[in-house]
């Protein structure tokens, strides 16, 4: 699947949107990716899985015994990375503010996962999440991502294989460009910020 493909996806889902968003690091942006849309479509779903497995080192894919995703945006596709993987998924929450494993899900010391998110902007879910799975006796082997719109700086600390990489600028409140600045914001994604 070629990234012409990826975006192909994204478009016939209506999910790569065009306004004045918030994502859920405070940062503005003119484009947002609504990853629950074009997963919620299992067969779309299962073909960006497959193809973001196809960009995986078999190193990565031989070790790997789960997946884990950070509620809510990665847990439809850490479904289905593990799916096409053929290994367990898991997800983790926040319920007291910090992620954990909830629900009976648990982690063997030592064991081997691929932390999965829908979207990377800064990166901090993300190392939040691997932070998690450690706390938990897992060993993050890697980071994946249906997409990467941190324009190269998101940091995570282990090797990070997103499907399709974005270069979509974002801004700080109080530094929009005119054109945004003068549409109304709207926050679609599902963190509270």
């Amino acid at each position: 699947m070629t990234d012409d493909d990826v975006l192909g996806e994204f478009h016939a889902a209506d999910a790569l949107l065009e306004g004045h968003f918030i994502l859920s690091s405070g940062l503005r942006s003119p484009r947002y990716l609504q990853c629950a849309r074009v997963l919620m479509d299992p067969k779309r779903g299962a073909r960006l899985a497959e193809a973001l497995v196809a960009r995986l080192p078999a190193e990565v894919k031989s070790r790997a015994t789960a997946v884990v995703s950070p509620a809510m945006g990665g847990v439809i596709a850490g479904q289905e990375l593990a799916r096409a993987l053929g290994v367990e998924a898991m997800f983790l929450e926040r319920p007291a503010g910090v992620f954990e494993l909830r629900r009976g899900f648990r982690l063997e010391p030592g064991q081997q996962v691929i932390m999965m998110e829908d979207v990377v902007t800064t990166g901090l879910s993300s190392r939040e999440a691997i932070a998690a799975i450690r706390a938990a006796g897992g060993e993050v082997v890697a980071a994946a991502a249906l997409v990467d719109r941190s324009l190269g700086t998101a940091e995570l600390g282990v090797p990070f294989f997103p499907l399709i990489r974005l270069d979509v600028p974002t801004y700080a409140a109080d530094a929009l460009p005119p054109e945004l600045a003068a549409m109304p914001p709207t926050k679609p994604g599902s963190r509270a910020l």
